[in-house]
């Protein structure tokens, strides 16, 4: 029984992490839409557009509304290049189609991450297990493991996030829709390939903050109890 309360505390800590990464990507993604200004500034697609702040911005909101699986189709009527024109075409429709279906199955994936950490919960309470020592365990295992992987990703990233963000379109798409031209193709104009390492920068940050305090709330109840033990 030893045995299966400390595999459900490794699952309960690996189950929290994957929520917790999920929620970063919502966080980076959703929390605060002055961010994207702030790279539409720092890359100048407004030059690349020839389009307003407003409407660039405008545009985003539809985007990001679609992709958290609000409205059947991506259509955004705007001025671009001074013509009233749709901004998007037929390729960014398939290609973020695409990207709605993962985002989408991430959430999913979210919450099916929380119903197991509180089934593992109810089984290490069912069976009186010491949880106060199990749950911080666990969780410090399974860090330990996502730490190693987030650190090789990070140096990846780090080194040439070209190569890794070329691969993980291999990995999640089976076709080569994602290849936008820059010269015919509006969206990619706006989401330049910076835009994406500053958000991904900002996901890892989001996600390593909340996994150390988690890491430091893991070890109150040792220092609890050692504290108790002086007393």
């Amino acid at each position: 029984m030893k045995k299966l309360q400390w595999a459900a505390g490794v699952i309960l800590g690996f189950s929290i992490i994957a929520a917790l990464l999920i929620t970063s990507f919502e966080i980076a993604m959703y929390a605060d839409f002055d961010v994207y200004q702030r790279e539409y500034e720092k890359y100048d697609v407004l030059s690349d557009l020839d389009m307003t702040m407003e409407d660039v911005m405008y545009v985003t909101h539809k985007m990001m509304d679609y992709l958290r699986g609000e409205g059947d189709t991506l259509s955004v009527m705007t001025t671009v290049e001074g013509k009233e024109q749709d901004f998007f075409n037929e390729q960014d429709r398939f290609h973020m189609a695409e990207v709605r279906t993962l985002f989408i199955g991430g959430l999913n994936i979210r919450l099916g991450a929380c119903i197991l950490a509180v089934l593992c919960l109810v089984f290490l309470i069912g069976t009186k297990a010491d949880i106060r020592r199990i749950i911080p365990r666990g969780y410090q295992i399974s860090l330990l493991v996502t730490g190693a992987a987030v650190l090789v990703l990070g140096i990846a990233c780090v080194v040439d996030f070209n190569a890794v963000f070329v691969q993980f379109h291999h990995i999640f798409f089976d076709n080569d829709l994602w290849i936008f031209d820059p010269a015919e193709d509006y969206m990619i104009r706006m989401l330049p390939e910076g835009l994406f390492y500053d958000m991904v920068v900002r996901i890892g940050t989001i996600f390593v903050v909340c996994l150390i305090v988690l890491l430091i709330l893991s070890f109150i109840p040792k220092i609890v109890e050692k504290r108790k033990g002086l007393a």
